[in-house]
């Protein structure tokens, strides 16, 4: 029987019917939500203004630490559950959501731990006549309403990113999961309410109406929005937030990795499979153009073929499986045509290139696509990794950053003077090295630039863009 779950905020009802949520592997029902009308989305923004214009009800610190460390108790005492639901409904191999419910939990934590180490700073005063006898120092407070709407590739440790450094600061938050995959926004939230967030802090729903999601979004009443998922409807809606609300946005890439001709391949091969091949290449730092010098490009694409054919394709809630479905069978199609294009247009398919199933598609290998075809210029967010050749390190940098994308970028090479070429000449925010562009810790800055988002991600840096420095001057003689 599936689960229901009723919209998460406080005294409302809703009469815009249900949203039916369904295992990507299979297609079969496991959820259904109920989906906010106007009149619940008005609710839930007036419900968290209210709570952040009346200060006599902000929860102090001390409470918040408290909610948050029984948050991650309560977390690691479901540790199993939240696992399968996060494979089931996102369609994420059971052993790297594990690995996402065991981020997530870090991530409460730490919240926890910057709460407890970060404070307001002095600043310099008595430097001249007009600062004499004064003292000046920032404290930390809330920007607002947070207002958070989220992707469906970690359905838990995304939610988590955007929720939990909220509550950390303070700041009511109203939460919009993807609706492909909102089961475990839901149950993090009940988390948070059963560890003694009231209700009102944090509220969550799903919605079927786009303008009903817009007006969430551009509401004069959000103080912060915080979106996930494509670009195109990311920087639509940072076009239409009211005067003042601040945003922070992440978006995708096609990331690059330059192989340089003195690269320990042994080592690099399995690194570049699972970044490209993680999550069927669901992740928007995903390994998608590997640059790879002429004198190792038939070595490194004949080993990503053998790791490839390594992999088990099939129901992400099975331990031996390595790739799961995507999301939905359109985007099967989807990745299947650019595949077909590529081909098409002149190039070699090494391996893969085919549907499996309805929901799933075979770990694929392509050498020197084309340039102008789509699985060069664009996001695949599919288990494709392409592989192109090159003789000139710079014209390797060249073609890395001709798209007007820039994420996460990695180079594999023993040269330090390599190394250094690639980190100062490619565009990108963090540059990996001997490591795939996949790797992130969840205290460390995760930056989109050009069109790949806005803003600093990381758990850290959320809390910082969620709260004002409010500074203080105080004039004594005694100064």
């Amino acid at each position: 029987m599936a689960t229901h779950f009723p919209l998460m905020i406080p005294g409302v009802t809703t009469n815009d019917g249900l949203l039916d949520v369904v295992a990507p592997f299979d297609c079969n029902l496991i959820a259904t939500t109920e989906t906010a009308d106007a009149n619940a989305v008005e609710r839930a923004l007036s419900t968290a203004s209210e709570l952040y214009h009346d200060r006599d009800r902000w929860l102090p610190v001390p409470e918040r630490i408290g909610i948050l460390e029984r948050t991650a108790h309560i977390m690691q005492q479901r540790f199993n559950e939240l696992a399968v639901e996060t494979a089931r409904e996102g369609g994420k191999p059971l052993k790297d959501s594990e690995v996402e419910v065991a981020r997530a939990i870090d991530g409460v934590k730490l919240c926890v731990e910057t709460l407890r180490t970060e404070a307001g700073e002095e600043i310099p005063m008595g430097l001249n006549a007009a600062s004499l006898g004064r003292l000046a120092f920032t404290h930390h407070e809330p920007i607002g309403v947070v207002v958070a709407v989220s992707a469906f590739n970690h359905p838990l440790n995304l939610i988590v990113h955007q929720v939990a450094p909220a509550v950390a600061t303070g700041c009511p938050v109203i939460v919009k999961p993807a609706e492909d995959t909102p089961l475990s926004c839901f149950r993090f939230v009940e988390i948070l309410r059963e560890a003694g967030l009231p209700e009102a802090w944090c509220q969550a729903l799903t919605v079927h109406d786009l303008e009903v999601a817009t007006k969430l979004v551009t509401d004069d009443r959000v103080g912060f929005f915080t979106f996930i998922g494509s670009a195109r409807v990311g920087w639509m809606l940072r076009s239409k937030l009211a005067p003042g609300t601040r945003c922070a946005l992440e978006h995708g890439g096609a990331a690059p990795i330059i192989v340089a001709e003195d690269a320990d391949l042994a080592d690099a091969i399995p690194l570049l499979a699972k970044g490209g091949f993680y999550h069927a290449g669901q992740v928007c730092v995903s390994v998608q153009r590997v640059f790879a010098h002429e004198s190792v490009v038939a070595e490194v694409t004949e080993k990503l073929v053998v790791e490839a054919g390594k992999m088990n394709v099939g129901d992400p809630v099975l331990p031996e499986t390595d790739i799961g479905p995507l999301i939905r069978p359109g985007e099967v199609k989807r990745v299947h045509e650019w595949v077909t294009e590529a081909v098409e247009s002149g190039a070699k398919l090494l391996c893969g290139g085919e549907k499996l199933s309805e929901t799933c598609y075979a770990p694929t290998v392509l050498l020197n696509p084309p340039d102008h075809v789509r699985v060069s210029t664009a996001e695949v967010f599919g288990p494709v990794v392409c592989v192109y050749s090159w003789n000139e390190i710079d014209d390797a940098l060249q073609r890395a950053n001709a798209l007007p994308v820039a994420f996460q970028a990695a180079v594999f090479a023993k040269d330090i003077d390599t190394i250094m070429r690639v980190y100062k000449r490619i565009d990108a925010s963090a540059v990996m090295v001997n490591d795939h562009t996949a790797f992130r810790v969840d205290w460390m800055p995760f930056a989109g630039l050009k069109q790949s988002g806005l803003g600093v991600g990381g758990i850290p840096h959320t809390m910082h863009d969620m709260q004002i420095k409010k500074m203080m001057v105080l004039r004594s003689a005694e100064i």
